[in-house]
């Protein structure tokens, strides 16, 4: 191998066009095949955008990687473009906005500050579920989702005019992950460096941690704060450690009836046994090949759910096969194929890379599967409901006929995870003209709904011939968004508030999505199962959470005849023809290309200027504080109250909610005073343009336990110097006036979930200058050092309960600027309120140089700042 790695003049012929491309087998030879196909990739893009000896180093750093499977090696990883939603991006776009009035502020021009990579945003969390059960629900949904968030969408829109490079997709549009399947990705890319075009692999971030979605058609991506996105489309590489890598063998194929959601959910229970936590995950063996990409996408999606940065599957036949049924152009695909094969990144099911780490999966020994009730992946057998139900021991304090003691409240088919396949959609789609065939019906305590991820659903599922039976079922489309997988599900039936009010049920919600935390899918459950989109269909008829759907009827007829989900469920055969049938690639432009021209949402009124016109009486955006060159470093050497001590498990749900806001809450008191109407509130995600609002949200979740004052009421916690319970936020700002400093202590696991930036927002305007925690998920461990938050790793031993933390305690961190290093120790002395102490020595969670310059400047923005008002003054 030659010293310097550079690429080689390396030409990649087509039958159209001839490319430069970086030739790893020329440059590397066989070693090149021991490599996880993951990090060829990876491989690939540091030769070709890494120079002299960084370059070096990483290389040698991959190829050594194969020694023992792992390394503490940094790289810099330049991925080719950024994929935001509007929850996400909105905050994003805020805040430059508030930096583009820093920059105009300090003198320097703002219209310098743009991002230098594409930024493709779609509005696709706000659609919420009011209107369900009628022909025209997704109009509807659509029309009112649109007056709710008027001035935020306005907003969306001046952004993507103001700044370069900013591309937004109106609502209706489609789900984020659906759009970069159908729309946004290439497989492999075009580029022109210094004026030659070069073939390029496609690779991605995205602010939401369903990114590895395009994981299934060889597409490398992977999930990030929205604070790391900003350093990303500022210029800045992504900066990792290079990636363990598990490996899992797929063998065998999938029996007749089972479905890519039950190898998903198989796949989340078997890597988090296993303890996955950030590392990135490929599949290999001879059962890929037996997978479509439809299939291969599914098990991606749910990369987070089982503890991976990624999901991985590398490109081949079945890749080609679905680009070609989403309209891409023979040329595009004739390119796919000759530069995935010649590069390297081709799949071969008989290969056997080097991974970290080797578990084996047996596709034909998985069965029907649920996940539930509180974590997706806490793996069930679909008739297991009854005896997981009866082990909450819920007994009712009312009686109530006309419910079972666990309705199904809810029965959502939503969610990328589930419908951005056809098949899928389409197999339930048969489900539901079987049961209608029978008579069979919804009961009406049920809440229905279909959000498809695309909207070329409507068409294909129509020339499938279902989408009545879906109708008459009460699964009409409701639009095409995230909806009730991000919480947006909607008010619940009035027979289920009736029997809440009364204690006399505990209601249960079916979906088709990939998380299912307490609170997520609506603020008053509690209990979720997530399952394919046929099985939703199967539990919708039940009505019951209870019924082992294995063995009991849904329905006996009029001559006694008992209607069983076997009767109901289609063969592979069935399927597969209506899949052909319904078949027609120009439905995924046509589609995008008709809701993209969307009349409503281009009459939106937005400024035209250079810097966005903040409106002081707005109560959904506001200028925000930390956007500014005075914020500095949060580090150093101090003494902190616990703000609060939570215990594992905490998510981003938790910690920032995006469901309804609640009308008698004081974040909803916030907001009628300043003249909004306490029924027509919307959602938390709404008003994440907003940090006066956000903060208040900070912690508001009923079902979250502050062990510091564990009776204390919602988003409450105790003042220590008055002992006063008050609101977080007032709590916050009354150290604040003291001159006080505030630190977090939390369990395992905390951040998990969603990747919304908010979360550590939240925490750096409540003052958090460090959290302590037995274990951090990756991407909110990102955000806090994002904003400037220091994560401390408990020593071996120490969690929330063992370490006893009593109001009046206080914590002692010395956290010396100089001192800090990746993965470096941060020794820390619990002061008790008696005056004892005792001393543990933490790890910073930190992983490397780059973060620990993020925390040196206090975080993203005002390195951002810096950087762009520097090279200005130069």
């Amino acid at each position: 191998m030659e010293t310097v790695y550079a690429p080689t003049e390396a030409r990649l012929l087509t039958s159209q066009s001839s490319f430069r491309f970086v030739d790893l087998h020329g440059l590397f030879g066989d070693a090149l095949w021991r490599l996880p196909v993951v990090l060829r990739v990876l491989l690939e893009n540091v030769v070709r955008n890494v120079v002299d000896e960084e370059r070096r180093a990483a290389v040698e750093g991959i190829f050594a990687w194969l020694a023992h499977g792992t390394s503490e090696v940094e790289i810099a990883f330049q991925p080719n473009r950024v994929l935001m939603h509007d929850t996400t991006s909105t905050p994003a776009l805020v805040d430059i906005a508030a930096m583009r009035d820093a920059v105009a502020e300090a003198g320097a021009d703002p219209t310098a500050l743009n991002p230098v990579l594409p930024v493709d945003s779609s509005v696709d969390h706000s659609l919420a579920v009011e209107f369900f059960a009628v022909p025209d629900a997704a109009g509807q949904n659509l029309k009112l989702e649109l007056r709710r968030n008027r001035e935020r969408y306005g907003f969306l829109r001046w952004a993507s005019r103001a700044l370069r490079g900013v591309t937004i997709h109106p609502p209706g549009t489609g789900i984020m992950h659906t759009i970069n399947l159908e729309q946004l990705a290439t497989v492999v890319t075009v580029q022109e460096r210094d004026g030659e075009q070069w073939a390029v692999p496609d690779t991605l971030i995205g602010t939401d941690s369903h990114t590895p979605m395009i994981n299934g058609i060889g597409v490398l991506g992977w999930g990030v704060g929205g604070l790391e996105a900003q350093t990303v489309m500022f210029g800045m590489p992504v900066m990792q450690r290079i990636p363990d890598v598990i490996g899992v063998r797929l063998t065998g194929a999938l029996k007749p009836g089972i479905c890519a959601t039950d190898l998903a959910l198989t796949v989340t229970q078997r890597l988090r046994q296993i303890g996955v936590s950030g590392e990135f995950v490929e599949f290999f063996g001879a059962g890929v090949v037996t997978l479509s990409a439809g299939e291969r996408s599914v098990v991606a999606n749910m990369a987070p759910e089982y503890g991976a940065s990624t999901g991985f599957f590398p490109v081949d036949a079945a890749t080609l096969d679905y680009l070609l049924a989403t309209n891409r152009s023979p040329a595009a695909i004739e390119l796919v194929e000759a530069f995935t094969k010649r590069v390297g990144l081709w799949l071969d099911p008989s290969a056997e890379p080097k991974y970290t780490r080797t578990i084996e999966i047996d596709l034909g020994s998985i069965g029907m599967h649920i996940a539930g009730p509180r974590r997706p992946q806490d793996l069930l057998d679909y008739s297991q409901t009854s005896a997981v139900l009866a082990k909450l021991g819920f007994e009712p304090a009312t009686a109530n006929a006309a419910l079972p003691k666990h309705p199904v409240a809810i029965a959502a088919i939503t969610s990328c995870t589930n419908t951005s396949d056809p098949a899928l959609l389409i197999a339930a789609g048969l489900v539901a003209r079987k049961a209608r065939g029978f008579g069979l019906k919804v009961p009406p305590w049920v809440k229905t709904s279909l959000g498809p991820g695309s909207p070329a659903a409507a068409s294909y599922l129509e020339r499938a011939g279902v989408l009545d039976d879906l109708s008459a079922l009460g699964f009409d489309i409701v639009g095409y968004g995230c909806t009730t997988c991000i919480g947006n599900s909607g008010p619940l039936t009035e027979a289920i508030r009736d029997g809440m009010a009364s204690k006399a049920i505990y209601p249960v919600a079916m979906l088709s999505g990939n998380r299912n935390f307490p609170g997520r899918i609506h603020a008053e459950l509690d209990l979720a199962f997530i399952m394919s989109p046929l099985l939703v269909i199967g539990f919708a008829l039940a009505g019951d959470a209870e019924r082992d759907l294995s063995l009991e009827p849904l329905h006996v007829t009029a001559q006694g005849t008992p209607i069983f989900l076997a009767d109901l469920w289609p063969t592979r055969e069935e399927i597969a023809a209506h899949v052909a049938a319904a078949s027609e690639p120009t439905d995924y432009p046509e589609a995008f290309s008709t809701a993209s021209a969307n009349p409503q949402w281009h009459a939106l009124q937005s400024p035209a200027s250079a810097r966005y016109p903040w409106d002081p009486k707005s109560t959904a955006l506001r200028r925000p504080p930390f956007a500014s060159t005075n914020e500095g470093s949060q580090l150093g050497r101090y003494k902190a109250y616990p703000l609060l001590v939570l215990g594992d498990d905490v998510t981003t749900d938790h910690i920032s909610p995006a469901s309804a806001i609640p009308p008698e809450s004081f974040v909803a008191d916030y907001l009628v005073e300043r003249g909004d109407d306490r029924n027509d509130l919307n959602v938390f995600a709404s008003r994440r343009g907003n940090w006066e609002v956000m903060v208040r949200a900070a912690f508001f979740n009923r079902t979250l336990v502050n062990l510091l004052k564990p009776d204390a009421p919602v988003a409450h916690t105790l003042h220590v110097p008055t002992q006063e319970v008050v609101p977080i936020f007032e709590a916050a700002q009354r150290y604040r006036d003291a001159g006080a400093s505030v630190v977090l202590i939390a369990g395992e696991r905390y951040g998990t979930g969603s990747s919304r930036d908010w979360a550590a927002k939240g925490q750096r305007l409540l003052g958090i200058r460090a959290v302590l925690a037995v274990s951090f998920e990756r991407i909110h461990r990102s955000n806090l050092i994002g904003m400037g938050i220091l994560p401390l790793r408990l020593p071996a031993g120490a969690n929330p309960v063992t370490l006893e933390i009593q109001p009046g305690d206080t914590i002692e961190v010395d956290a010396a600027a100089e001192l800090l290093a990746p993965r470096g120790p941060v020794t820390v002395r619990i002061v008790r309120a008696d005056g004892s102490s005792e001393t543990i020595i933490a790890t910073a969670a930190v992983e490397t140089k780059l973060e620990i310059a993020l925390l040196r400047s206090g975080g993203v923005i005002p390195l951002i700042l810096k950087k762009v008002i520097s090279s200005q003054s130069a």
